[in-house]
């Protein structure tokens, strides 16, 4: 071979070698800080105190619980001077408070979005839009023995005594009246004693304020002449049932885009609404046969079993009532008149 074309041939494989490696060296240092860089903000922590944050979304009249609030450390820069600092903060005393704004999940609590009690307005900020406060006097049985606390949700139960027109023995009824009727307070408390153990103190008491429609507010100053009032504690779980109904109704209206966050929306609206009218009753025969069905008639107790059965009073006599016919001893044939009718002695007058 020709001593020049190896000389050429040296000279191109040095070129090669001197280029291969200054193109490695640049590419191992460029790629050096773009590591750094991405593992970077990851590693840098929050630096800031511990403010009390929202656990979930708290809309407007909610009344604060334990589980509702907690502590979260914030950035030092957007720390605001309203907020509540864990270092003064009591959590136990924020609890029964009212939320007057409504708070986002993760959202810092501010002073100004929550109401206490005693507070001016404390009780209107409670409600909500277009409701009204209640207060019924109930019996510490009828209070499911003070295992009822603010926030939860009641049926409302009416107890009466319905007498007829003659003195037989009146009629006992128990009539669900309202649902899911939402408890504001408790002998003027909002909030849930807590005792030395950290455990809720069940005490009981003689007033409820609850938490009704203007109508529904009218229908139980009424009921509260009536009879007597009893609350029946409602579960925490939804009612699908309830929600069905409502549906099918048209009371509930289903959002027809398909709308997840429209239709959460729908289903909280619908578990939060009161609701009155399509009661269920029970009467005295459905829990004793030696209870009234229905509501006495005018004549006498023994006078009227007599005459359902076209026999003689006890003692063969005619049990009579005040300002009635005397009951026929013998065989009797009714006689029908339009809408009265009439009891003949077999072979008397008609």
């Amino acid at each position: 071979m020709d001593s020049r074309k190896i000389v050429l041939l040296v000279g191109a494989l040095l070129i090669a070698g001197i280029t291969a490696f200054f193109a490695r060296t640049l590419l191992a240092g460029s790629a050096a800080p773009q590591a750094a860089a991405m593992t970077q903000p990851g590693l840098r922590p929050v630096d800031g105190p511990e403010v009390l944050v929202a656990t979930r979304t708290l809309p407007v009249g909610t009344i604060l619980d334990a589980s509702a609030l907690k502590f979260q450390p914030w950035p030092k820069e957007l720390v605001d001077g309203a907020y509540f600092l864990k270092a003064g903060t009591d959590l136990k005393a924020l609890q029964g408070t009212v939320v007057r704004n409504p708070i986002t999940a993760g959202q810092p609590v501010t002073q100004g979005a929550l109401v206490k009690p005693g507070d001016r307005g404390f009780l209107a900020a409670a409600l909500g839009p277009g409701m009204r406060a209640v207060t019924v006097a109930v019996s510490g049985q009828a209070a499911v023995a003070g295992f009822v606390f603010p926030g939860d949700r009641v049926d409302l139960v009416l107890t009466q005594s319905v007498t007829g027109g003659g003195d037989g023995q009146p009629l006992k009824v128990s009539e669900t009246i309202m649902r899911n009727v939402r408890v504001l307070a408790t002998d003027q408390r909002t909030d849930n004693s807590v005792g030395e153990d950290g455990k809720t103190k069940v005490s009981t008491y003689s007033n409820v304020t609850l938490e009704a429609t203007p109508k529904m507010a009218e229908q139980i100053a009424v009921a509260r002449t009536v009879g007597d009032l009893s609350l029946s504690l409602r579960s925490l779980a939804d009612n699908p049932a309830q929600l069905e109904e409502a549906i099918a109704n048209g009371s509930v209206k289903v959002p027809a885009n398909g709308d997840a966050k429209a239709e959460k929306a729908m289903m909280l609206a619908s578990a939060s609404r009161p609701q009155s009218g399509d009661s269920t009753f029970a009467t005295g025969a459905d829990v004793s046969r030696f209870q009234r069905s229905s509501v006495p008639g005018k004549a006498s107790g023994l006078a009227a079993q007599a005459q359902g059965v076209g026999m003689p009073a006890p003692g063969g006599a005619a049990a009579t009532a005040p300002g009635a016919a005397a009951i026929p001893t013998g065989p009797v044939v009714r006689v029908a008149r339009g809408t009265s009718v009439t009891v003949v002695p077999v072979g008397g007058n008609k």
